[in-house]
């Protein structure tokens, strides 16, 4: 394997990575996007004040939850990265190791 493959294959390793922060960034997003769309849906509903109110009270009390369970989700994507990123590495050590 040439100094080229190698460079070839690292190249290739960083649109993977990529592509896996992208998964990340869009789960996020997502995740904002549905709390904002509650929040204005809740607000240009045709209710009265009182129960504006207590619906924006209510999703406000949900909140915190779905937080969390995103950040879960986003803490498995980065691990998972990790991992990935770590058997990359050691793969391209041995194949460098392998060359001298």
């Amino acid at each position: 394997m040439s100094i080229m493959d190698l460079i070839e294959k690292g190249k290739k390793s960083v649109n993977k990575r990529q592509a896996k922060q992208t998964l990340n960034n869009q789960v996020i997003g997502a995740a904002v996007g549905l709390t904002v769309g509650a929040v204005v849906g809740t607000l240009l509903a045709p209710k009265s004040g009182k129960e504006t109110r207590e619906d924006l009270a209510n999703t406000a009390m949900d909140l915190p939850g779905k937080a969390k369970e995103v950040l879960e989700i986003v803490k498995e994507k980065v691990e998972e990265a990790k991992e990935q990123l770590q058997a990359t590495k050691s793969k391209v050590v041995a194949d460098l190791e392998a060359k001298e």
